[in-house]
């Protein structure tokens, strides 16, 4: 039997609060589930105020309307990463400074930070990448030091601490999401804003609603609403509300299943660094959320004979992103510097089945036939 990548996971009760949405009367959001879902995160996050969004790109997009960029502003962003978390400052007119991936982890490089900040840089936007937490220490120094509004693409970490603390609190925004592809998901697409600077979060509900302030209008605080600033239409239906709170009520148990996942695949696959592959880096400061368990291998052309081995063993293993900064889109823009560790990952990285659902046989399987292929290359 095929083993997927991945697999959306289902607790059972999203159709019974999604069918309770339904008989609200109220499906265009800011319902009740949307609030219970809001609230809920607010309290488990530790944040000033929280906002659903359609997608992890639309909380993306909506940090970027709240920078006021103007042309040419620089923002500083990981070349290995997906491509909303460059196209949503990108779509604000923004030049962007891609920064290199490091020799140990795919995340950015922060002790480059430093070198690139110019007077026009206004926003640091380091990637979470597997729910494993970047230098956040160095990242927000050189953030306060450059007065630099630092935005968390935490779009896979939720769950994932630094220090201790959630990721998401790390700056003054930070976007995750609810794909189906995440931990946990709002019926497929969905998304959320974390606010952790106060002074943001009146404006940000202005521009969720379509550039109106009809969030304070129907909280009776204004007698109309009115059109008051840009926006757009970033507000989830409330079907997909009510779908996130069931998997929310869940999360625990999702987290620690993933967990114990991710803990089996790196205990059982050790020995690999034997030969020269490598494992996810978990550092001191980091604790880790289970979303994807990856391998580094040798080379690209030993990655594509791993992913098709394990293809006829049926088991679904598959690369990551392409790096941004040579990218069609964006490869004339870039400044020229080399950026040869996000090249790297790009060729190497493969990343193997993990799912809430993946049973305990099944990922024997995988772990065999992995092992089998670095005993018979």
């Amino acid at each position: 039997m095929l083993i997927p990548f991945n697999k959306p996971f289902f607790v059972g009760t999203e159709t019974r609060y999604i069918e309770e949405a339904v008989r609200s009367g109220k499906l265009s959001g800011d319902g009740m589930f949307t609030r219970r879902c809001e609230e809920w995160l607010q309290a488990k996050l530790g944040a000033p105020r929280v906002l659903l969004t359609t997608s992890g790109t639309d909380a993306l997009e909506l940090a970027a309307l709240l920078l006021n960029l103007e042309p040419n502003d620089e923002v500083l962003l990981p070349s290995f990463t997906f491509s909303s978390t460059a196209t949503a400052f990108a779509l604000r007119g923004a030049r962007l400074v891609f920064v290199d991936s490091t020799a140990n982890r795919p995340a950015f490089d922060a002790d480059q930070l430093d070198s690139l900040v110019t007077p026009r840089t206004r926003a640091i936007v380091p990637v979470h990448y597997a729910g494993i937490s970047c230098d956040m220490t160095t990242i927000n120094a050189v953030a306060e030091k450059n007065n630099l509004l630092v935005i968390e693409d935490a779009a896979q970490a939720l769950g994932g601490r630094f220090e201790g603390k959630p990721l998401g609190t790390q700056g003054a925004l930070a976007a995750f999401s609810f794909h189906e592809t995440k931990n946990v998901t709002a019926g497929g697409e969905g998304g959320m804003l974390v606010i952790n600077e106060p002074s943001l979060v009146a404006r940000a509900e202005v521009l969720r609603e379509k550039g109106t302030n009809r969030a304070a209008f129907f909280r009776g605080e204004v007698a109309k609403y009115n059109w008051v600033d840009v926006g757009s239409s970033f507000l989830p239906a409330e079907i997909n509300a009510a779908f996130l709170w069931a998997q929310l009520e869940k999360l625990d148990f999702i987290q620690q299943r993933r967990q114990e996942l991710w803990a089996r695949y790196y205990k059982e696959l050790q020995s690999l660094n034997a030969f020269g592959i490598g494992l996810p880096n978990v550092p001191d400061y980091s604790a880790q959320n289970g979303h994807l368990f990856y391998l580094v291998c040798r080379s690209s052309t030993e990655r594509t004979a791993l992913i098709d081995f394990l293809k006829q063993r049926d088991i679904t293993a598959i690369f990551h992103y392409q790096p941004l900064h040579n990218s069609p889109y964006y490869a004339s823009r870039h400044d020229g510097r080399e950026l040869p560790w996000a090249i790297y990952y790009a060729d190497c990285l493969v990343r193997l089945p993990l799912y809430t659902e993946l049973e305990a046989s099944q990922q024997q399987r995988i772990i065999s036939a992995v092992l089998e292929f670095y005993q018979v290359l």
